[in-house]
């Protein structure tokens, strides 16, 4: 129970969650496949899941390869009890052990992830894509913001 790193057995979990978000929802569910969790998870990059009761209700991906968030998910109705925070704060202190290279993601614009990150630290760098806001944390910035480096 609680965080720990992602597995290839946690993938139908996972999808499951990525699936039951009210925000930032996928247009086509088939657009994330089960071989890209693999992908990620083993070779671009890594990933953890918080698990309650033998069942996934967050996930984080970080991505290497691309230097990015490739997903950080909660199912909704565990939300506001800081699970999403030790997700992002174990990738944010795992991504940042192997590489100084600034890290980015993309989210929604007016969602609760929006806030978050801004909260998180994050700084707005324009758009990705027409749909999404593009946020940026450097090195520096994180290893500044010690607070939320905690785990």
């Amino acid at each position: 129970m609680g965080l720990r790193e992602a597995k290839i057995e946690d993938i139908k979990q996972i999808q499951k969650v990525r699936n039951a978000v009210k925000e930032n929802t996928l247009s086509n569910p088939d657009l994330v496949t089960d071989e890209d969790c693999t992908a990620f998870l083993t070779v671009r990059g890594k990933g953890w899941v918080y698990e309650i009761e033998n069942d996934i209700v967050g996930f984080a991906i970080a991505d290497l390869q691309d230097h990015n968030v490739w997903a950080l998910f909660l199912d909704p109705e565990f939300e506001k009890q800081g699970i999403g925070q030790q997700l992002h704060n174990t990738m944010l202190n795992w991504y940042f052990s192997q590489t100084q290279h600034q890290i980015w993601l993309g989210t929604a614009f007016n969602t609760r992830a929006e806030h978050f990150y801004r909260k998180a630290g994050w700084t707005e760098a324009g758009t990705n894509g027409t749909k999404e806001m593009k946020f940026e944390m450097t090195y520096e910035n994180w290893r500044k913001n010690a607070a939320y480096a905690q785990v």
